[in-house]
């Protein structure tokens, strides 16, 4: 049964897979795809579309305050898309991206552009590949420190921190993103990190106990974007 269960994935991700290299991204192709995959499998489906076959090894040099690499489940990903609605008009910027599976997971359903920030080198290659053999010409990866590269993503509006690093280097790019929120309104998802704490920041009602999206208040005039069903 579950050979099975995985065959029907594989056979499914390569058919999307030839269809987004022959045809280019579409988000109604994508969510079409992605409600045909039973919620328990959407992790393995999507790591066998994007091509992983395991985790590899973290850097040895990773910088202290910095978290080993750890993929984000689609589940958590589809909600903070939802609770950010985030639509094609955004950028999303993936802080600590490792592989891009939030990237590709992000664009894929939305057509949003998206950035990823990774300091593994190994990383960084590997998620730029996939993204060159899927054609996907919204999809960036930049290799670096976030806490140095963050205030010069002004293009960003949807921020994703999934348990990146400790608080110290948190309270660095908090200060950075205060700053874009000055410039436009914009989301930060928060996944396992502890309540953020910041004036300009407000969280969006929610039941989940692991993410909190907030909206920074800068620019409260603004209408909010209107949410995108999702499967």
């Amino acid at each position: 049964m579950v050979r099975s269960m995985r065959q029907t994935a594989l056979e499914a991700a390569k058919v999307l897979r030839s269809s987004l290299v022959r045809n280019g991204p579409s988000p109604a192709t994508f969510r079409a795809a992605l409600t045909g995959i039973r919620a328990e499998d959407r992790d393995a489906w999507l790591d066998l579309l994007w091509d992983i076959d395991e985790l590899p090894e973290d850097d040895p040099l990773l910088p202290r305050g910095c978290v080993p690499y750890l993929p984000c489940p689609v589940a958590t990903v589809l909600e903070a898309v939802q609770q950010a609605a985030v639509t094609s008009d955004d950028v999303f910027v993936d802080v600590g991206s490792g592989l891009g599976r939030a990237v590709v997971l992000t664009h894929l359903l939305t057509g949003a552009g998206c950035i990823g920030l990774e300091l593994q080198p190994g990383l960084v290659q590997a998620a730029r590949g996939r993204a060159a053999w899927l054609n996907l010409s919204r999809v960036r990866f930049v290799e670096g420190d976030a806490v140095d590269l963050i205030r010069f993503i002004t293009i960003g509006t949807v921020f994703f921190l999934y348990c990146p690093f400790g608080q110290d280097r948190l309270q660095r790019v908090l200060d950075d993103l205060e700053h874009t929120a000055r410039t436009r309104p914009i989301r930060v998802c928060c996944v396992g990190l502890p309540p953020l704490d910041r004036p300009w920041l407000a969280p969006v009602p929610s039941t989940s106990v692991d993410l909190v999206v907030y909206r920074s208040t800068l620019h409260q005039d603004r209408p909010s974007p209107t949410p995108i069903k999702l499967p």
